[in-house]
């Protein structure tokens, strides 16, 4: 093969070597914007997640404080319910004191 011809192939095939790199440097260009881009999906997706756990964990709580509150409420009214009752079935037993107390009161300074 004449001389001229083998540097015109050596060119070409560094011209295709060349076109080879550029193409791969921009196919490693697009795969690294391609797996930024996914990054990001993935911790929006993440962030989103989280505070969508945070929410209902959250709402989780109020539920139970509310669950608990009303136990306490209807704890508080029938002790008050008890108590109440306790103290009408001793009003009789006051009064009878009370008067007797008046009574003694009075006789004293009799």
């Amino acid at each position: 093969m004449p001389r001229p011809e083998v540097l015109d192939r050596i060119k070409e095939a560094e011209q295709e070597a060349d076109d080879i790199v550029a193409e791969a440097e921009e196919d490693r260009e697009e795969t690294i914007a391609a797996a930024r881009e996914e990054a990001d999906e993935i911790r929006e997706q993440a962030r989103e997640d989280a505070e969508a756990s945070a929410q209902e964990r959250l709402e989780d709580a109020r539920e139970d404080i509310e669950s608990e509150r009303e136990a306490l409420i209807e704890e508080g009214e029938s002790a008050r319910e008890e108590l109440e009752q306790q103290a009408e079935g001793r009003v009789d037993e006051v009064v009878d004191y009370v008067t007797d107390l008046f009574e003694e009161a009075v006789h004293a300074q009799t």
